[in-house]
């Protein structure tokens, strides 16, 4: 199965151990170290395999400083206002808040912290419900959950 790898210079366990503290289901699969032939100092962590939330990542210590892009990032779905508060307030910290749900967390991982209900209004037959949604969300940085109910219009189911 695929997972994706995170290539941190040299904070991966720090990282890791930020990330599986913050979302349920999460914890450190395992952990490699460099041997006394790597690039890095020999019994220093080379890669962690990790989960957040029952999906599998991978987090390695590349020595080299290659940053990270909103090419990629990673979204943490909500189940609500407290939970996307929690989660985005945390990630934020020492890091950078961008527009529209978005932000880069202190070590450059850029997130979409969003309510988990968003993506069936953003995929709604209703155009006029999708635009109300996407009008909203442009004016906001943290995501506001009861103002993109209401932009909505309709009720949502709590499935």
């Amino acid at each position: 199965m695929p997972y994706p790898c995170l290539w941190f210079k040299n904070q991966a366990e720090e990282a890791v151990r930020f990330y599986t503290s913050l979302f349920k289901n999460s914890r450190i699969v395992e952990t490699s170290y460099y041997p006394e032939t790597g690039p890095g100092p020999a019994g220093s962590v080379l890669t962690i395999t990790f989960e957040l939330d029952g999906d599998r990542f991978m987090a390695l210590n590349g020595m080299e400083s290659f940053t990270f892009n909103h090419a990629i990032s990673l979204v943490a779905q909500c189940e609500n206002q407290a939970e996307l508060d929690r989660v985005w307030d945390t990630l934020a910290k020492d890091g950078k808040v961008e527009q529209c749900g978005w932000l880069k967390d202190r070590y450059g991982v850029s997130w979409q912290v969003v309510p988990r209900s968003l993506a069936k209004m953003l995929t709604d037959r209703d155009s006029a419900c999708v635009n109300r949604v996407m009008q909203a969300i442009m004016k906001m940085k943290k995501l506001d959950v009861a103002a993109l109910e209401q932009a909505y219009g309709k009720t949502l189911s709590r499935t």
